[in-house]
């Protein structure tokens, strides 16, 4: 299955499908997976259906919302964040996002507000966890 998530990822970088689809594909993928297989869940069921929510409001009204089920986040966080510091556009948004930190905040279940960054043109990014 492993294999198949970068092929998920992979088209996502590519540009051949958004990343709104290829979350759903990389669900599709676990599901399948969970119901072949019995594995230990890691995060307790409350918070494992939390949901990771990035929101970059741009003074030049170039807005992005991303929402992530936590079960995933741990999955294409790192992908995510690559593709985004590669986009020309979203690339000012993304470098100052510590990935260490967001996942340290998701191991001891951390809610609430985690990065919070406003720039001197009016620019904010926000990532919380509800």
């Amino acid at each position: 299955m492993k294999t198949e998530i970068e092929k998920v990822l992979t088209m996502v970088q590519e540009g051949k499908i958004d990343t709104e689809k290829g979350s759903e594909l990389i669900q599709v993928l676990k599901e399948k997976e969970n119901t072949t297989s019995v594995k230990p869940v890691n995060l307790p069921a409350s918070y494992s259906e939390k949901t990771l929510k990035i929101r970059v409001v741009s003074a030049e009204s170039d807005n992005v919302n991303v929402n992530l089920p936590i079960k995933l986040v741990k999955l294409v966080l790192a992908a995510g964040h690559n593709i985004a510091s590669k986009i020309p556009q979203s690339e000012q948004y993304v470098k100052d996002i510590n990935i260490d930190l967001i996942l340290e905040a998701i191991d001891h279940e951390l809610d609430g507000k985690i990065v919070d960054v406003k720039s001197a043109n009016g620019d904010t990014v926000s990532v919380v966890i509800e």
